[in-house]
Parts: C-alpha cells; sequence; structure tokens
C-alpha cells in the first residue's frame, strides 16, 4: 500500500530574505472563495513576528490542507501571535459587476487599506496585485510555501466560512452551512429546487441560465 506524502510545511525563507533586505513589515496575502456559485470573495492578510516561534507555528499550513477545526485552532493562535490580521470582502453583486478577477483584487486592496500596520512588502499567492504602491512577490503555491501567505489563507477561509454560515440562517434550504456556497451535488439540487437567492453569483453557470444571463 502506497504511503500518503504529508505535505511540507510553509517557511519563513522569503520573510526572511526580505529583513535582510531591511523590510521590517511583510505581509502574507492569500484569497478564498473564487470558484463557488454563491457567496462573496474574502481576501486575508498577515503579518507575522518578525522571528515567529512556539508551537502555533505548527498549526499554519495552506487551509486547504487543514480540517474546519484545524483552521479554527490555527486561527485562533494567529489572533494573539501576528502583528496584524486584516479581511477583505468583495459582495456577490461586485463579483458579478467586476468579474471574479476584478473582485477578488478589490478584496486584496480592502484588506491591505483596512490593516493597522501598512505593509512595505507583499508576499502574493500565485498573482501579483496591480495598482498598489508597495514592492510584491508572487509566488506559485505560495500557500504552501510561504508561512505567511499560509496564515493569510487561513483568515480569509476561516472569516469566509463563518459568513457562510450566517447566509445559511438567512437563506435556508440550500445548504450553505455545509458546503458555503460551492457547487456541491446538494448545492445544485437545491439550487434547482428552489431557484438563485440573493447571494448566488448571477454571472456564473449554470445561476446565469437560471436568471436570463449576468446582471439580471
Amino acid at each position: 500500500m502506497k504511503k500518503r506524502s504529508i505535505p511540507q510545511a510553509p517557511t519563513y525563507d522569503e520573510e526572511r530574505t526580505l529583513f535582510d533586505q531591511g523590510y521590517s513589515l511583510v505581509a502574507g496575502m492569500d484569497e478564498v472563495g473564487r470558484g463557488p456559485l454563491a457567496g462573496p470573495v474574502v481576501a486575508g492578510l498577515a503579518i507575522l513576528p518578525s522571528d515567529p516561534k512556539g508551537e502555533w507555528v505548527g498549526l499554519i499550513r495552506d487551509s486547504k490542507q487543514l480540517t474546519a477545526l484545524q483552521r479554527e485552532e490555527a486561527a485562533a493562535a494567529l489572533q494573539t501571535q501576528a502583528s496584524a490580521l486584516e479581511v477583505g470582502i468583495c459582495s456577490p453583486h461586485e463579483v458579478d459587476t467586476l468579474g471574479i478577477v476584478g473582485a477578488t483584487q478589490l478584496a486584496m486592496r480592502r484588506a491591505l487599506h483596512s490593516a493597522a500596520l501598512l505593509p512595505q512588502y507583499l508576499l502574493l499567492d500565485a498573482f501579483p496585485l496591480p495598482n498598489v504602491d508597495i514592492p510584491q512577490k508572487a509566488i506559485v503555491k505560495g500557500d504552501a510555501k510561504c508561512l505567511s501567505i499560509a496564515a493569510a489563507s487561513i483568515v480569509a477561509k476561516v472569516a469566509r466560512d463563518r459568513l457562510m454560515c450566517l447566509e445559511d440562517e438567512a437563506h435556508p434550504g440550500y445548504g450553505f452551512a455545509r458546503h458555503k456556497g460551492y457547487g456541491t451535488r446538494e448545492h445544485m439540487r437545491n439550487l434547482r429546487l428552489l431557484g438563485p437567492c440573493p447571494i448566488h453569483r448571477r454571472s456564473f453557470a449554470p445561476v446565469k441560465h437560471m436568471v436570463g444571463g449576468a446582471g439580471s
């Protein structure tokens, strides 16, 4: 039987290299919610201590590698250990209006502009953030490789999951608390039964075919 490989822990190498170059406030940024049929896209920002130590560091992984309980535990640790944490949110309507790329970038800028500390350098997962006058580096699979980006991914994922649980109460019957707006079999069944609700993205198939096109 083939052994399941254990994902390598993200490192602090990128951050330490930047500290050596004179930067003192380095932020990791990531987003969650590009693919769902419903709900917002949420960006997370995390600035970690210059020399993170302790058991909490071992909790930080790419949010996709963690269970919901592990993410909550990691998020609680980050609340006490991080130098700064922030989220930025773009609504489903903004996703429909701006497109998912534009909405994602706006959510990231909102997180950045809301942060208690202004970063001197940004480390981002996969894609750069345009129209921001801060030095930055986009790292492919950065949420799995870079500790600050992994922390940001947890912040964003936990925030969005909590929002979708609230939406489940506001719009019962769709199962948002379970599938978080992704196109699962349960979601698709309930969507066909109930039709789109206010938080469904009108520009995403199959929702757009149910409402007569994007922006309806």
